[in-house]
């Protein structure tokens, strides 16, 4: 099931919608990083192509992660 879900980027509110096991993962890579959810997801936000969705940045993300860490 898809969830939205907010978080201020570099004093901006913004939305972004994820399945739950892609929220969990990201909370899991926060806490395994030691940073604050919002820290890694402002991080991955300011990596992302220019024009492209947070969201599918952060699905990116997190299959990159467990691709290369082998979670």
């Amino acid at each position: 099931m898809i969830r939205k879900h907010s978080a201020t980027l570099h004093g901006h509110r913004t939305s972004f919608s994820l399945e739950e096991p892609f929220w969990l993962e990201l909370k899991a890579i926060a806490d395994i990083r030691q940073i604050a959810l919002a820290q890694l997801i402002a991080e991955i936000d300011d990596g992302r192509a220019e024009g492209s969705n947070l969201s599918s940045a952060l699905r990116v993300h997190v299959l990159t992660w467990i691709k290369t860490n082998g979670a």
